[in-house]
């Protein structure tokens, strides 16, 4: 779900396998008004909705691919 509040791009499913730092870059240029944050695959997060923020769950945080979508929130 995205606020409709939020601007820019909202998601990246083209980055699922993608090398975590690589989709990074790629989101936090795509969309400048959000930071990517990394998250390790079955840790917790915040359920707390932000316009800022794309969750990037990963196998090894930074350093592992992506597992999931990520999306803002």
């Amino acid at each position: 779900m995205s606020g409709p509040h939020c601007v820019g791009k909202q998601a990246w499913p083209e980055l699922v396998g993608e090398k975590a730092e690589v989709a990074k870059e790629k989101i936090e240029r795509e969309n400048p008004t959000v930071r990517a944050r990394f998250i390790k695959q079955g840790h917790y997060r915040t359920m707390d909705y932000r316009c800022d923020r794309v969750w990037v769950w990963t196998t090894e945080g930074q350093t592992g691919v992506v597992v999931e979508v990520p999306k803002v929130g």
